[in-house]
């Protein structure tokens, strides 16, 4: 099945949340307002990457109106996965040819939550298991699609309209950008990368002390491939465990003594959660003073993957305090700002002490947006196009400089 990527777990279905997260599925149910939405609409992939490589595409997810996973074809008709095993079976190839270097490719996708990814020069490897998709884990040496150069983005189409973005949360690799031309013919895109942003990406994480440079991957033969999470990054080694310990020490003491007010519905800033610590416990309060959550302190891990100790549910109280807890920790806002969230930029990753992954990718976006980690997206700083009734979507293969 889809290794989920942890955050924003707001789904049309369960099914779906095993897929995706996030604003992609904060979508609800279809609205009969957007029910002109058609089955497919057109993505236009343009390589502007300046590579010469074969670029192979894939669109693989759940179909919204079964729930069943699989791919689609380049004319966006669903194929579902057939049975797989144990051990894992090879996958159908789902690969669609993309466009030569300076051309582009019209593909259609349909109702789907799934992820496009892009690969260059080889074929990705996917297989199946009795419980669904086995995605590429190159977190993991022995994955087979360890030294493939690739990348993908996420989106949801569904009867609301289209929810499309670039992503981080897992790795920083391949640049692209994304987009959609609204129904007034206009049109909204994120993502790219400013002029030498992948490459100051590369060396803003090489010159930052402490184990950030070993998360860079490279293949044999001197190719960058890819720099992997920091979550990933404690996984595998190559990051500290205590990475962020001082950081995590320094709000536990300050709000011994203070209270963190966290207001986590922008459209609703009455609603607000006091937290104060005891011992190793924050324990947060409602306008009656009742205790509605509590969080043990986190480690790195915790806050990286804004899951275990900072777990999100789905729910209206702790899954909202979490992620926004969970985003002044990344950016390290928290010894700041006692109202969370942030407001603006101005404070980021300021601290010594920092998601300098995250960090150094918003330093090279050209719009400052992105999904650095789980949940980039409170305060509205994520690269997400939106629109309820889309003409078409595009995914451009940016250049490698």
């Amino acid at each position: 099945m889809f290794r989920t990527l942890r955050h924003r777990l707001l789904a049309v279905g369960s099914s779906i949340a095993m897929v995706l997260g996030g604003p992609l599925l904060a979508t609800g149910v279809s609205s009969p307002a957007h029910a002109a939405v058609p089955e497919t609409i057109p993505l236009k992939i343009t390589n502007n990457s300046g590579r010469g490589e074969q670029v192979y595409v894939y669109n693989l997810g759940t179909q919204l109106s079964t729930g069943r996973q699989g791919w689609a074809d380049a004319n966006g008709t669903f194929h579902p996965w057939p049975a797989g095993g144990n051990p894992p079976t090879p996958a159908p190839d789902a690969a669609i040819p993309g466009p030569a270097p300076g051309q582009s490719a019209t593909i259609r996708i349909p109702k789907f939550s799934g992820r496009i990814y892009f690969s260059y020069g080889r074929k990705l490897v996917f297989r199946l298991t009795t419980g669904g998709l086995v995605q590429p884990a190159v977190q993991n040496p022995a994955d087979p699609n360890r030294d493939i150069l690739f990348n993908w983005s996420e989106y949801t189409l569904n009867d609301s309209g289209l929810w499309l973005n670039s992503t981080q949360v897992d790795m920083f690799s391949a640049p692209y950008a994304v987009g959609v031309q609204r129904a007034d013919g206009t049109t909204a895109s994120t993502g790219r990368l400013r002029p030498g942003g992948y490459h100051g990406f590369f060396t803003a994480l090489r010159g930052q002390p402490g184990g950030w440079a070993n998360l860079i991957q490279t293949r044999s033969d001197g190719t960058v491939l890819r720099a992997l999470s920091p979550l990933y990054g404690l996984e595998t080694g190559a990051l500290p465990a205590s990475v962020m310990d001082d950081y995590i020490n320094r709000v536990w003491r300050k709000y011994t003594t203070s209270t963190l007010t966290v207001r986590p519905f922008s459209d609703r800033p009455g609603t607000a959660y006091h937290g104060r610590v005891s011992g190793d416990v924050m324990h947060f309060t409602d306008g009656t003073g009742a205790v509605v959550t509590s969080f043990q302190k986190p480690d790195a891990s915790s806050v990286f993957g804004c899951h275990k100790r900072l777990d999100a549910p789905n729910d209206q109280v702790r899954g909202p305090i979490s992620r926004t807890l969970c985003a002044g920790f990344n950016r390290s806002t928290l010894l700041v700002n006692s109202e969370q969230p942030d407001s603006g930029t101005a404070d980021f990753y300021r601290d010594a002490v920092t998601n300098h992954y995250a960090r150094a990718i918003h330093a090279q976006m050209a719009d400052g947006k992105a999904y650095a980690f789980a949940f980039d997206d409170v305060g509205n700083h994520e690269s997400l196009v939106h629109d309820g009734n889309p003409r078409q979507a595009y995914l451009t293969l940016d250049p490698f400089s």
